[in-house]
């Protein structure tokens, strides 16, 4: 009986390796994709975009030999395609195991021409086999573009919103060029293209069409990424810089400006614009001068850093960081010191900072105390919260604080980091602390142009 029982298997194990290495050609023989239609974002004219696959499957029992898989559009489609290592427009006779799968390739690029907004371009993929014919979309949405290649400004400019600037190397404004930026402006630099500042960077949104920074990967892996490109660099030669309405995002750092300037004026007013999604420092100063107002500083690394003293004043300012797939939450959302120390050497300065009617948070598990403040130097130490609300364990000490509120969660509108949702306004929460809690100020409208009345929200929103 046992004898029989083994040679019953051991037929059945021969039938099914010659069904699984016999070729089916039956038209009834049934493939799949893993998806029908392959998407690209935004991709930028001659620039191409990242390679994006697909899985052609095998779900037949038998191997089964495709007999063509072609790129509809030939040599004159915007695409290219990758089968099974080869490149090439059109193969043929391709088998595949039983119940296997192979990778598709897809890379798309687009050439230019005279539309300055998105416009689509469409091709397929045919796949024959058996008689039978399937087909997978291909869609791709492409953009005009200014493209900037280690680009020196030297005399005042004018960048508008008429096609996106999209920076390759480095971008460079010398001293006394000034570059302006009008409302609708959108820039989009590389991974290699820091915004150097030697002159002046003026550059002014409105609420309706804010100037944005962003790195220049829009597609569906890298759009959210921080650290896709350096930031801003002002030097010491700059001055009088003056940014409003503008969203800088997904950078390595933000803002980094060094040196004090030479006139009252402060080296950058910064004005109802957002940072957010920086991989080290969103604001990182040394021993420097920044006036800011109605701004929304989130997600960084080190959302702002003062260091080596300074004179910095911060005003309706919502400064919060929520740990993410990719920036864990473990620095304090405000360092401000009076010293910097490099090459073994401590360097101290005088620092004077006051912020009023602003927001540090951030979530629970990592940073316990979300301000801190370090003294070595012997000379002015100035730090100043007034209606304040912040997270803090342990005292902070070397400073002033007034009606400010300790340890009280903000109650955000909305945050999910599982699902990149963050909502920093008080809409749904009537009993936010942050309501109703600051004082009155020279700032009529908070960052979305909202008039603010004679009992004006902590923060950066008005409710």
């Amino acid at each position: 009986m046992r004898t029989l029982l083994f040679s019953l298997l051991a037929i059945a194990l021969i039938f099914t390796s010659c069904s699984k290495e016999r070729v089916i050609t039956s038209p009834d023989a049934v493939i799949s994709f893993s998806s029908d239609t392959l998407f690209f974002d935004t991709v930028f004219t001659t620039v191409g975009s990242v390679t994006s696959s697909v899985k052609i499957i095998n779900e037949n029992d038998s191997k089964l030999q495709l007999s063509t898989i072609r790129l509809a559009g030939g040599s004159n489609s915007f695409f290219k395609i990758n089968i099974d290592g080869i490149s090439a427009t059109e193969v043929h006779d391709v088998t595949m195991r039983a119940n296997d799968s192979m990778y598709l390739f897809v890379q798309v690029t687009i050439n230019p021409n005279t539309q300055q907004m998105p416009f689509v371009v469409e091709d397929s993929i045919e796949v024959s086999f058996n008689g039978n014919t399937k087909w997978l979309q291909l869609r791709a949405y492409g953009q005009n573009a200014i493209f900037l290649r280690n680009h020196t400004i030297t005399s005042d400019t004018h960048w508008t919103d008429s096609l996106p600037y999209v920076i390759l190397g480095s971008l460079t404004v010398q001293n006394p060029a000034t570059l302006y930026l009008d409302p609708g402006t959108r820039i989009f630099a590389h991974a290699d293209a820091p915004f150097l500042i030697n002159g002046r960077l003026y550059s002014e949104g409105t609420v309706a069409s804010p100037v944005v920074f962003s790195g220049d990967r829009t597609d569906a892996d890298y759009k959210n990424l921080p650290a896709g490109w350096p930031g801003i660099y002002f030097s010491d030669s700059s001055e009088n810089n003056f940014i409003k309405q503008t969203i800088i995002q997904n950078a390595y750092q933000g803002l980094v400006l060094q040196g004090f300037p030479t006139d009252n004026n402060p080296k950058l007013t910064l004005s109802e614009s957002v940072i957010r999604n920086i991989y080290d420092a969103g604001i990182l100063a040394l021993n420097s001068s920044i006036t800011a107002d109605n701004s929304l500083i989130v997600n960084c690394g080190a959302n702002i850093a003062l260091l080596l003293g300074g004179e910095y004043s911060f005003t309706h300012c919502t400064v919060a960081s929520y740990g993410s797939l990719y920036i864990t939450h473990k620095n304090p959302v405000l360092t401000a010191t009076d010293y910097y120390e490099g090459g073994g050497t401590v360097y101290t300065a005088e620092l004077s900072a006051d912020f009023t009617n602003c927001i540090f948070w951030g979530d629970n598990g990592n940073v316990d105390n979300e301000i801190l403040l370090g003294k070595k130097g012997t000379g002015l130490f100035d730090v100043t919260y007034t209606n304040c609300i912040y997270k803090a364990k342990d005292p902070v000490v070397n400073a002033t604080f007034q009606n400010s509120i300790l340890n009280q969660p903000p109650l955000f509108d909305s945050i999910n980091t599982s699902k990149n949702i963050y909502d920093f306004r008080f809409t749904k929460n009537a009993g936010a602390p942050a309501i109703n809690a600051g004082i009155v100020t020279g700032y009529l409208t908070d960052i979305e142009g909202k008039l603010r009345d004679s009992q004006p929200d902590i923060g950066c929103y008005e409710k």
